[in-house]
């Protein structure tokens, strides 16, 4: 029914403009903005020498990845679809990338499904329309691994590998995390050397006019992989060297700022579990690839997806026996490893029931991606909501625009809680920060330089009326600093609570000074 030509431009062109859709849908999040993304707008808004010398710092980390929204913030204005949609973009990126991977290694269904399944991860759904850097960490791999098995199949040049290199060193610039992609990388690169798959005279792919039948030939034959292994390993540490020189000085000048993740608690077994599925249901696919009978120009499936889903997560385990930094957020970018053994496993059924049923082949894709969207649908619904957000900046504002009076003071507790200002700064005009001595653009810092708590006291004492802006009970925390502590001791000794409000993980209180 299609031509090759036409099947490969097709599937990751659906696979992306799904995942593109996905990202659309409730994209703002009933205009509700966390913690998280309030430290990207914030910093965004800011002159590129603000931005620089924040990073001297905190956050240097994701430089990078400040530097280019300050650019689309500065094209565009800030708001929440210029927030998230880089991340969409990108997200729909790695899907195009998943979906060329598994139909070169797989078949076109493989590589149809793999790039299906990949917005619909829970994880994925939920970094999907965060305006954070994981997503684009993601769109990165997805192009390294891609650029990678290119190279594996022999097809790849001198240009290859500088795009492979500045990809991965690119990925590195936004989360240094990222390099654990390369021991994956290498992981495949044994693999297929020892499995002698590439230059194989298989099949690249299917022809969608019928799901069990071979399309064009794929074999390019001739030079092997195997013979040539010695070459491609040197060049690919001389590539992965170059990227990892690129990176090193980001990640030794961050060592400094270790401090900013000392709240990511120690590893526990629990902590475990989550992973330790998804490695069972990539494992299976895996699996299944084995016993398939299509066999690409290079590395298979299996030899792909598997290293990219697996060493990540052992790798941010070990790494976390040293110090705490398990996130699954900093390895978002394996679960497209898993996206792409999903793919395999669907392609082998897809085969295997085509072979008993043609015509039911066509339909047994449609069938399971509409059985997981309506299994998945409370969990898009849930990350769609702000309540899958620990809180939302812009609630807190909208209380205090509504509560504030000229003259009025405001406190933020604990200081961090000043992003609700940063964020929103109009809701707080003609509202005096009393506790603020440096802003946070003056002095490089998320959350500005405070005076000392003798000071603060005296000019909360000046003022009749006072806005708190702090956390939700169930988010909380006791007091840390000196300043908090001289903060609450004054409000409940001077001041009566004249309305308190909690909005989506955000407390607004008016307090008023005591006749």
């Amino acid at each position: 029914m299609f031509t090759a030509r036409t099947v490969r431009l097709l599937v990751p062109s659906a696979a992306a403009l799904w995942t593109y859709a996905l990202g659309l849908w409730g994209l703002s999040r009933q205009n509700s903005v966390w913690r998280d993304e309030a430290a990207t707008w914030q910093v965004a808004r800011r002159s590129t020498a603000e931005i620089v010398q924040l990073l001297g710092n905190v956050d240097v980390v994701h430089g990078l990845y400040y530097l280019l929204m300050h650019g689309l913030f500065e094209l565009f204005g800030p708001g929440t679809a210029v927030l998230r949609l880089p991340s969409v973009a990108a997200t729909a990126v790695a899907a195009a990338c998943v979906a060329v991977l598994g139909h070169r290694l797989a078949g076109p269904w493989a590589g149809l499904g793999g790039g299906v399944a990949l917005g619909m991860l829970p994880a994925v759904q939920f970094y999907l329309q965060e305006g954070r850097p994981y997503a684009l960490v993601a769109a990165g791999a997805g192009v390294s691994t891609l650029l990678l098995v290119t190279l594996l199949e022999g097809r790849g040049r001198a240009v290859h590998w500088i795009a492979y290199s500045g990809t991965v060193a690119l990925c590195g610039l936004l989360n240094w995390l990222s390099l654990m992609i390369l021991p994956a990388h290498l992981l495949t690169l044994l693999l297929s050397g020892r499995n002698g798959r590439g230059g194989r005279s298989g099949r690249s792919g299917h022809d969608l006019g019928g799901p069990g039948e071979p399309g064009e030939p794929g074999g390019r034959g001739g030079s092997g992989w195997s013979g040539a292994s010695a070459g491609l390993g040197k060049r690919w540490a001389a590539a992965a060297g170059a990227a990892v020189a690129c990176v090193l000085p980001l990640v030794l000048f961050s060592r400094s700022q270790s401090a900013q993740v000392s709240w990511i608690p120690p590893l526990t077994w629990h902590m475990l579990i989550g992973p330790a599925v998804l490695l069972a249901v990539g494992g299976a696919g895996a699996l299944l690839d084995r016993r398939s009978p299509y066999r690409p120009d290079g590395p298979s499936a299996a030899a792909v997806g598997l290293p990219l889903l697996v060493v990540p997560h052992l790798g941010l385990a070990g790494l976390s026996l040293i110090q705490p930094l398990f996130l699954d957020r900093y390895v978002l970018f394996s679960l497209l490893g898993l996206a792409l053994l999903i793919g395999a496993a669907i392609g082998v059924a897809v085969r295997t029931v085509s072979r008993r049923l043609p015509r039911a082949g066509w339909w047994l894709l449609p069938a399971i991606v509409a059985v997981a969207a309506v299994a998945l649908l409370p969990q898009a619904l849930a990350k769609r909501s702000p309540a899958s957000r620990v809180d939302d900046v812009l609630a807190a504002a909208d209380d205090v625009r509504r509560l504030k009076r000229p003259g009025d003071a405001v406190l933020f507790f604990p200081s961090a809680r000043r992003d609700t200002r940063l964020v929103s700064p109009d809701a707080f005009s003609g509202l005096e920060d009393i506790a603020l001595a440096r802003t946070p653009e003056r002095s490089g810092t998320l959350k500005g330089v405070e005076a000392e708590p003798a000071r603060i006291r005296a000019a909360m004492l000046t003022h009749r009326r006072i806005l708190l802006v702090t956390d939700a009970p169930a988010v909380s925390r006791p007091p840390a600093t000196e300043r908090d502590r001289m903060k609450r001791s004054v409000l409940r000794n001077h001041f009566r609570i004249v309305t308190d409000g909690q909005t989506r993980g955000r407390r607004v209180t008016l307090y008023e000074r005591r006749v």
